[in-house]
């Protein structure tokens, strides 16, 4: 929870960006898991959010992790305020937070993105499994049909705990803008996505492509192929992109 609340919630800037606007504020938690991400948010926006109308859609395979936790709730700590909705949620695909709208969406979302499965979100808390594990979850073709997804009226923030030159490469390409966020955990860096680049506070810039110049899987994640050096074509793009 002090990770899901460093990263998503604090580079996501939830709090502050929930409070300035008006109209639905749109959530998509990418990897529900056991909820701590969609916990974390739900704990800021039920109490920042005002009247404000929020809606949060949580995407995984299965709601199965989210039930153990329910079942060992005594023992996690965080889900123990939060356990009647949750189970609603896994009972019914929904359940109602005051003024948060909690919606599960159950699938393969590489599969799910390729249509839009829910209203444009001005945030997405993205975990799915790691590059190594989930390839298939990181690849600039999935990236791209995502970003597609992502309305222009919605400026909009993507959070992750990979700080990997290949995926900020693959999410840069995507039409993405990309910063560093803080250390959580391990991590001595995490990565902030934007649609728009006010959004980053620590974008990346030009001092950073010599690493991806010499990295040897500095190249953008793709469909069937394996990870390798960027190509000077990917790297004139990659360029032309940080400006």
């Amino acid at each position: 929870m002090a990770e899901a609340r460093g990263l998503h919630v604090a580079e996501s800037r939830l709090a502050e960006r929930v409070a300035e606007g008006s109209g639905p504020f749109v959530v998509w938690d990418v990897g529900l898991g056991a909820a701590a991400n969609a916990i974390a948010a739900i704990e800021v926006l039920a109490e920042e959010g005002g009247s404000r109308e929020i809606e949060m859609h949580s995407f995984d395979r299965t709601p199965e992790p989210l039930e153990f936790a329910a079942n060992h709730a005594g023992e996690l700590g965080y889900l123990r305020e939060w356990l009647a909705p949750v189970r609603e949620l896994i009972a019914n695909g929904t359940a109602q937070i005051g003024n948060v709208c909690w919606k599960f969406h159950r699938g393969d979302f590489c599969e799910i993105v390729r249509e839009q499965p829910a209203p444009a979100p001005h945030a997405i808390l993205y975990d799915p499994y790691s590059p190594r594990v989930n390839p298939g979850m990181w690849t600039l073709e999935h990236f791209t049909r995502l970003r597609r997804c992502l309305g222009p009226a919605n400026p909009c923030t993507l959070t992750s705990y990979s700080r990997s030159t290949a995926v900020r490469v693959t999410l840069l390409l995507a039409g993405f803008f990309v910063g560093r966020g803080r250390a959580t955990g391990e991590k001595d860096q995490t990565t902030v996505a934007a649609t728009h680049r006010e959004l980053l506070h620590d974008p990346i810039g030009s001092e950073w492509l010599g690493r991806v110049r010499r990295s040897t899987r500095g190249g953008p994640l793709r469909e069937g192929r394996p990870g390798g050096p960027i190509s000077s074509g990917e790297y004139a793009a990659l360029v032309a992109r940080i400006g």
